[in-house]
């Protein structure tokens, strides 16, 4: 800040020398407000204040000078004020008045300043500073007294006077917003200073109603250089005085440049230690830290930094070693390498510059020496250099010289799709000589172009997929056509050299390492007068010599060009630059303008970077991210948020911080009544342990398929973790309870050791029974520690959080005779999501819940929920001094996301069909990086915005982040907002409504949003985080009632679902039984079933009364669906017969049979339904049963079901649905409470389903069990390490062959005696996942479930 001060009170006494009675119009508020800016600071250098504060300020900053002079020497002195005239140059000038020399700021010598004699954009005005200098400001002003003033400049520096380099401020903005008058300064202070000894400001914009009119001023300080120039056969050596490389901190810097893009700079190493070294190869810096020989070392590992580096412009390096890593610096890029445990580099003990020769040389990738210079190395404050010239601790081989050579090389830059050079060509000749050098990253564009002599034709030398490609074409016609060269596009310096002679034509690209291609014409191939070099001028123009004959039927060339020669001679572009030679158009002349978009690449998450000459592309592929940036993940951050998807049980990819940097992980989703993430690990298994001899501790450690940091987030994320710990034991002690020291132990997340177990609480050094006050022996706080010769074991679940997971364990009490044990580590196993709920509602329009700034400067996303009634408000707001970012409900029908970086506002809108305050959840998803914008709103299509290809790209935000409204209390938002995330990172929403008056935590009402996904007549039922799906009046279950129940039948089998007869429930009320019998009357039906047979004839429902009317489904003699209806005992039955193909063909049918009185309708499949009358009575009296499969009726039956019955069914029926009951559900899921009867074979399948798999499970699984051992006494069933388990296999098999062989024959001995098998009532509680008997007599009744049968969704 002094320094800035300084030399603006420079330019002020500058400005009252010339002009004492000048007014200063500035005042002391705006500028503290301009030095506070992101963007380059502007100060007015018309600075004042007012005269009773002019002493007060005078002091302040002599005392800020005088501070500064003491704690650093300052660099903002004047740099042209004094320079003589002849340090100035221009392009041109209007009259000797306004030449170069009268650009000095606040002088009105001549015409008050500098006017080029055209006001165009190939104007400059260049300074000599005489020698390299370092600058830190630059000051503008207009020409003195007239309208003529520049608003818009690019600073260009060199060390030549040639090959410029265009400054960039930080987001590579390029552009200096200049004057708005003629007299008032507009300074800038340089975010990065340059060093330079030329200057070069190059207008880009004018007042329109002027000319171009500039004086300037440059501030900084001298500068020192001490360079060494190495030829490619030099080197310099330096080995370190005793002692001088045990510093606890090492630090090398230096500066080079080079024309060459490959060549080793810099090798460092120990005499038997590691080695690093610093190589150039195809212009970026290679960092290789090696330790063993070439080719197989024993550690490599390597660093890519910088791009683009051998321009001849100097270029910075930074090696800094702390503790156990390497801080490598290219320039502003910045990246970190780890040094392993069994490596030092703090014993460096020589550094070797500009190559490496003898046995080392081959270590390197480049094979090359550095050609080019060095300047002001220093490691550890030594400067090398110096050194080098004394002689002391160096060694130099070849010639190494203390200057620098600037070889002159003059590119020019082809940036627009209108940019051309056109060359005239000497007389014709019969020998074709044309080359140069080009560098792009375009895989097309024309090179060079010219029509043959005497109208032969045309050619074409162009870029063709990143070949080097040339036609001849005449009259429609390609004559020639020949290719040579690939990958030219790689941004590299490329030579191509078109030659010609005596009906040979030949196209060489880099000489001996590329290619080269020939042809013979039959027609010489001789150039008329002009050569076109990039593209053409566009159609209609003239150029010098009248119609210039260009066509390009190519795409135009973006890149440089240098090194143009025709004939034996190089082209001078200096005099085109000139306008003296030749004519071109959009040309950027003596610099090449080409940019590394892909370094560093803003790719995320290991996108590949790609790149044209305007814009770079990130290929997304395989990486489980999307968007322009590879910054989104494709993939949900729980199961929890798969789960409201509609998804089942199965694998699934699980990102759990979003775009955050921890990568997804595949993890199997457990989806029941809770959301269940189990990872498992190495070994799951109960494992056996016998004593080994010489073994006193068996140490066990556990690999989880997701690293620590992971799983620290899943865990963290997470409602509640649990992990399964059991060891059993016999005559094997565990902690040694009460006071000894513990045998076991395990070793948490952490790595910290834990003695406390299963089912205990931390630090209590117990196990379960222990807390429960239930261990073998009271006075030990575990069964194992008894010490007992039976069988024992203590288990119990690991709950607390911060010391999941179990990463290995240790038992320890084996040695003695007779001792045995076995452990287990479950899986880890955790459910619901923290953040997926997290919510807050906003009922005043004047409150807001505020956080930390919001960092994403680079990239940004913020996705979140919403629901409301209202038409607009604001859900989030942050700002910075210029920069801001919001995102608002600005209409009941559009979001709008809205921001700046620096380039003005931008506004992302999308727009909804139906109202979005229809107070139902709905989704946003805004997404800022350096390519574009774009904003998500549910299914809706997204909107994009593209950002300006060379604009600011860094947000920089400095308030606090507003939730619900905004700073000023204004267009507040009312309603919820739920689940937002910031960059992968939620926000506690819940914890700061609790704190904040207007805003409460939580929001109810989610069954109006996901109602939908309780499926099959499922029931939403709110909860309080959440909803659940009540599965009770459907035939399906599962979280969303989405899953089938199915069984399959043998002919045996039969379920038959009962009601009582009527007289047994009215024996004490007549009123109550003619009202429980009219209940029973039933004047229609509602039936569904699925089915799977190759059976045909087969019975597939009955239902049937107590006086003897019935209703059956079938499939007749040819596999067609029949219905009958015997609903008056005195009339025959109704045969209704279905049109349908034959359904006993092995597949899936769906049966849907409905009556409304005499209106009966079938429907199968997708098929058409069809429609019939029945003609008997419509009323059903008295339902007895319904029965799948197998009748076993005493009463009397209709023959013909009689005779279905006998057969039987075999096959699969599922989702039986008649009315409100679902017969097969409760006798597979609910026996003990239903009214079913089973008998026969009775299993649940998966034979009905035919659910589709969701396209991000990997894998689905039904069933993910844990095989545990026994507990008890009994010995557990392991797998046993010890060397004879083969053998004890073999056993264990014969056993379990016998056993089940004698089950098989008891069973079915017992099942000959068994008639029936009825379920038994149940005995005390109830099952906690089952209905308490929902079955009632009433076939029509809704039976309603309690709170504790619900099949709950949290």
């Amino acid at each position: 800040m002094c320094s800035a001060a300084r030399w603006r009170e420079r330019v002020a006494r500058n400005e009252r020398t010339i002009e004492p009675t000048r007014a200063i119009h500035s005042t002391a508020r705006r500028e503290k407000a301009q030095l506070s800016s992101r963007h380059p600071v502007r100060f007015n250098m018309d600075l004042g204040l007012k005269r009773q504060s002019g002493t007060f300020l005078w002091l302040t900053l002599l005392l800020c000078c005088i501070s500064g002079t003491l704690s650093k020497e300052s660099c903002d002195g004047s740099l042209v004020s004094h320079l003589p005239p002849s340090a100035f140059r221009s392009s041109s000038q209007l009259s000797s008045s306004h030449g170069p020399g009268f650009a000095k700021l606040n002088r009105r010598d001549g015409a008050g300043g500098w006017s080029p004699l055209d006001s165009n954009k190939y104007q400059w005005l260049e300074i000599n500073l005489g020698e390299r200098t370092e600058i830190t400001a630059i000051a503008t002003q207009g020409r003195y007294g007239s309208s003529d003033w520049v608003t818009g400049y690019q600073l260009m520096f060199s060390d030549t006077g040639h090959n410029w380099r265009q400054y960039r401020q930080e987001d590579s903005i390029g552009v200096f917003s200049g004057n708005t008058n003629a007299d008032s300064v507009v300074p800038f202070k340089l975010h990065q200073p340059m060093f330079a000894r030329f200057l070069r400001v190059v207008p880009l914009d004018w007042n329109p109603n002027g000319r171009i009119g500039l004086r300037l001023e440059a501030y900084g300080c001298q500068y020192k250089s001490d360079v060494m120039e190495f030829d490619g056969s030099s080197s310099v050596l330096y080995r370190f005085s005793p002692n001088s490389s045990q510093a606890s901190k090492d630090k090398l810097s230096l500066k080079f440049k080079t024309l060459l893009n490959s060549g080793t700079l810099i090798r460092m190493e120990e005499t038997h230690g590691p080695s690093l070294t610093v190589e150039l190869v195809k212009g970026k810096l290679l960092f290789h830290l090696r330790k063993g020989k070439h080719p197989s070392p024993d550690f490599h590992a390597s660093v890519s930094l910088g791009s683009l580096l051998y321009d001849q412009h100097w270029h910075s390096v930074t090696i800094e070693r702390v503790s156990r890593h390497l801080n490598l610096t290219v320039d502003k890029s910045t990246q970190q390498l780890p040094v392993p445990g069994h490596l030092s580099l703090s014993d460096i003990s020589e550094i070797s510059f500009g190559g490496v020769s003898g046995p080392s040389a081959s270590r390197t990738l480049s094979k090359k020496n550095f050609v080019g210079c060095m300047e002001n190395v220093l490691y550890n404050d030594v400067n090398i250099v110096n050194l080098a010239k004394e002689g002391r601790l160096v060694s130099i081989t070849g010639a190494v010289s203390f200057t620098c050579s600037e070889p002159v090389d003059v590119p020019v830059t082809f940036s627009s799709p209108g940019s051309f050079l056109q060359l005239p060509l000497s007389m014709p000749s019969d020998e074709l000589s044309i080359s140069l050098e080009f560098r792009t990253w375009n895989k097309a564009g024309l090179l060079l172009t010219f029509d043959l002599w005497q109208r032969a034709g045309s050619a074409w030398l162009y870029l063709s997929d990143a070949r080097a490609r040339l036609q001849i074409h005449k009259a429609g016609r390609i004559l020639i056509d020949i290719t040579a060269g690939s990958g030219l596009n790689d941004g590299q310096w490329h030579m191509v050299h078109l030659s010609g002679r005596r009906g040979r034509l030949a196209i060489a690209v880099d000489g001996e390492d590329g290619g080269t291609a020939q042809a013979h014409p039959s027609f010489p191939v001789i150039p008329e007068n002009q050569l076109f070099f990039g593209g053409c001028p566009e159609e209609g123009k003239v150029s010098h010599g009248g119609d210039h004959g260009c066509r390009n039927p190519f795409s135009v060339f973006q890149g440089c060009m240098r090194l143009i020669h025709t004939g034996d001679e190089e082209v001078d572009l200096i005099k085109v630059q000139q306008m003296s030679l030749g004519n071109f158009s959009d040309l950027q002349m003596d610099i090449c303008g080409i940019i590394d978009r892909c370094s560093p690449s803003y790719c995320e998450h290991g996108g590949k970077c790609t790149q044209s000459w305007s814009a770079f592309h990130c290929n997304c592929s395989h990486t489980g991210y999307k968007g322009a940036t590879c910054h989104s993940s494709i993939y949900e951050q729980s199961c929890e948020a798969y789960k409201h998807r509609g998804n089942t049980s199965g694998f699934y990819h699980i990102d759990v911080d979003g775009s955050g940097p921890i990568d997804p992980q595949r993890i199997y989703c457990n989806m029941t009544d809770k959301t269940w993430m189990v990872i498992q690990h190495n070994n799951t298994e109960l494992t056996k342990l016998k004593p080994s001899s010489g073994i006193n501790q068996h140490l066990a450690h556990f690999n989880y398929p997701a690293d620590v940091e992971q799983l620290r987030a899943i865990i963290t994320k997470a409602e509640h973790c649990e992990q399964e710990l059991s060891y059993h034991c016999k005559k094997s002690r565990l902690l040694n309870t009460p006071e000894g020291v513990p045998f076991a132990w395990w070793m948490d997340g952490s790595g910290e050791v834990q003695t406390y177990w299963g089912g205990a609480t931390p630090e209590s050094k117990q196990c379960a029974c222990g807390l429960r006050e239930s261990c073998v022996d009271p006075e030990r706080f575990c069964n194992c520690d008894a010490d007992g010769v039976d069988w024992a074991n203590d288990t119990g679940l690991l709950s607390h959080k911060e010391h999941l997971p179990v990463r290995g364990i240790a038992v320890g009490d084996l040695s003695r005779p007779g001792s045995e044990a076995a452990y287990k580590v479950g899986a880890l196993q955790c459910y619901g999501d923290l953040h997926f709920w997290n919510s807050a509602y906003f009922n005043k329009e004047t409150s807001y819940l505020h956080f930390p700034t919001f960092h994403g400067e680079l990239s940004a996303d913020i996705s979140f929920l919403f629901k409301t009634s209202t038409a607009s408000g604001v859900f989030l707001e942050n700002l910075g001094i210029k920069d801001f970012i919001r995102i608002e409900l600005s209409s009941p029908f559009e979001v709008v996301f809205s921001y700046d970086v620096g380039n003005g506002p931008v506004e992302v809108r999308v727009e909804s069909p139906s109202a979005l305050n229809d107070d139902r959840w709905h989704s946003v998803r805004a997404e800022r990086n350096v390519k574009e914008a774009s904003l998500h709103v549910d299914q809706l299509p997204g909107a994009t915005q593209r950002a300006p290809p060379d604009g600011h790209i860094h947000l920089q935000l400095n308030s606090q982040l507003f939730v619900g409204g905004t700073a000023s209390r204004q267009k507040g938002f009312l309603g919820c907002i739920r689940s937002l995330q910031l960059n992968g990172r939620a926000l506690d929403l819940e914890e700061r409504a609790n704190i904040t008056p207007g805003v409460r935590p939580g929001c109810p009402g989610h069954c109006s949003s996901y109602g939908s996904l309780c499926q099959n007549r499922g029931r939403c039922v709110e909860r309080h985080t959440g909803f659940a799906c009540n599965c009770g009046l459907s035939p399906y279950t599962g979280a969303f009632c989405q899953k089938e129940v199915s069984a399959y039948f043998k002919p045996s089998t039969s379920v038959s679902y009962t009601f009582k007869e009527p007289y047994e429930l009215n024996r004490n009320s007549s009123v109550q039984a003619s009202s429980i019998y009219s209940d029973m009357t039933l004047r229609g039906e509602n039936i569904s079933l699925g089915f799977r047979t190759s059976q045909a004839p087969a019975l597939l429902l009955y239902v049937g009364s107590y006086y003897r009317e019935y209703l059956a489904v079938l499939l007749n003699r040819n596999g067609q669906l029949d219905v009958k209806y015997k609903l008056q005992s005195n009339r025959e039955v109704e045969v209704f017969k279905t049109s349908t193909r034959n359904l006993a063909n092995g597949q899936l049918h769906i049966v849907s049979i409905r009556r409304q009185a005499e209106n009966l309708y079938i429907q199968v499949d997708q098929y058409e339904q069809e429609d019939f009358n029945i003609t008997s009575d419509v009323e059903f009296n008295a339902i007895k049963s319904v029965v799948l499969g197998r009748v076993h009726d005493s009463g009397e039956l209709d023959p013909e079901i009689a005779r279905l019955s006998s057969l039987g069914f075999t096959g699969c029926l599922s989702v039986v649905h008649f009315n409100s009951i679902t017969p097969l559900k409760a006798a597979l899921l609910y026996p003990a409470t239903s009214p079913v009867v089973v008998v026969g074979p009775l299993e649940e399948s998966t034979c009905g389903s035919s659910a589709p798999s969701h396209h991000h499970v990997t894998e689905t699984t039904h069933s993910l069990a844990d095989h545990f051992g026994t507990v008890g006494t009994g010995e557990p069933i392991v797998n046993a390490i010890n060397s004879d388990s083969a053998l004890i296999g073999g056993v264990i098999a014969v056993v379990i062959f016998i056993i089940l062989s004698a089950l098989a024959v008891m069973g079915r001995c017992l099942y000959r005696r068994k008639e029936t098998f009825q379920t038994q009532p149940p005995k005390g509680g109830k099952p906690e996942d089952s209905p308490e008997f929902p079955f009632n007599n009433d076939a029509n009744s809704q039976y309603v479930l309690n709170e504790s049968q619900r099949e709950h969704f949290i």
